[in-house]
């Protein structure tokens, strides 16, 4: 059964300031992995510490690694629990299409379009600076927003099924990203964003 499907990227969608590639669709078969990522993960709901207030989101995430690595964000402390059979399969893949390496992954389950991710950066501490993050895409296709911090420009795109997208360089230095909610998506998504943490 044939799986996968690698693309070559399009040009840099970003145009200064970082890179970002878009690969389109590698993983013929989507459908298979999202209902595995779905069962077979410890989906927990998602915190943040705002304005001193301990926030539950509807919003499900979970956080995997080469080692219990610690990795704080929004104010929360999270330790990454051991990679299962699925995630080791699709992050050698990622890592075959890209070209990069990566010990860790952070999962986000959206359910439907009205849950979303506001503007950030992905620029912790913990995360190896400059380095690349791979976006990989399961379930409803959703717009992906860039702006820059500077110029406010921005620039969209959509996240199919299957797709994989890298960040990487200076992007999270110069640029803001978010997946705006929509009334129009009553589908879940699965999302994963393979990462480095830099070990002391």
């Amino acid at each position: 059964m044939k799986i996968f499907n690698f693309a070559d990227p399009l040009q840099n969608l970003l145009p200064y300031d970082g890179t970002v590639h878009y690969y389109g669709i590698i993983i013929n078969q989507p459908d298979y992995f999202y209902e595995r990522l779905k069962e077979e993960i410890n989906w927990q709901h998602d915190q943040a510490m705002i304005f001193g207030k301990l926030i539950h989101t509807k919003r499900k995430v979970a956080w995997y690694g080469d080692s219990p690595f610690e990795y704080t964000y929004s104010g929360i402390q999270k330790v990454a629990s051991p990679w299962n059979d699925t995630l080791l399969q699709l992050k050698k893949r990622v890592e075959a299409a890209s070209g990069e390496t990566f010990n860790s992954c952070l999962l986000n389950l959206y359910h439907d379009g009205s849950e979303g991710m506001a503007w950030h950066s992905d620029g912790e501490k913990d995360l190896k600076k400059n380095g690349a993050i791979a976006s990989l895409s399961f379930g409803a296709e959703r717009k992906f927003a860039f702006k820059h911090k500077l110029t406010k420009q921005k620039i969209d795109i959509q996240l199919e099924n299957g797709s994989l997208l890298i960040m990487k360089d200076e992007t999270q230095s110069h640029w803001l990203h978010r997946l705006p909610p929509t009334t129009k998506i009553n589908t879940a998504r699965i999302n994963l964003t393979f990462r480095t943490i830099e070990e002391l």
